[in-house]
């Protein structure tokens, strides 16, 4: 017997989503990375509003990065080399 269940999928870009729903109910769902670009532009608006400086150390952070210089303004070589020290040195607690 087949099955007869009707699974219906629902792609919500907005939130970096794709949900499947079943009799209106969510039944399962995948977040993506459309949303990552969204939180990194979101991060680097706090950090300007408050003037604070941003080392992207994350790769797909310094790439957004790279390809939004007006809103990602670059750092300074020193706190670039600072975050990189500071990272290292706590790279044991990841």
């Amino acid at each position: 017997m087949a099955d007869e269940r009707t699974i219906v999928f629902e792609d919500d870009r907005e939130a970096g989503r794709l949900r499947a729903v079943e009799e209106g109910l969510p039944v399962g769902f995948i977040a993506y990375f459309a949303l990552a670009g969204r939180l990194v532009e979101a991060f680097y608006a706090i950090a300007s509003a408050e003037g604070l400086s941003v080392v992207p150390l994350c790769p797909y952070a310094a790439s957004w990065a790279a390809q939004h210089p007006d809103l990602a303004p670059a750092a300074t070589a020193e706190l670039v080399a600072a975050a990189r020290a500071q990272l290292a040195s706590d790279s044991g607690l990841w």
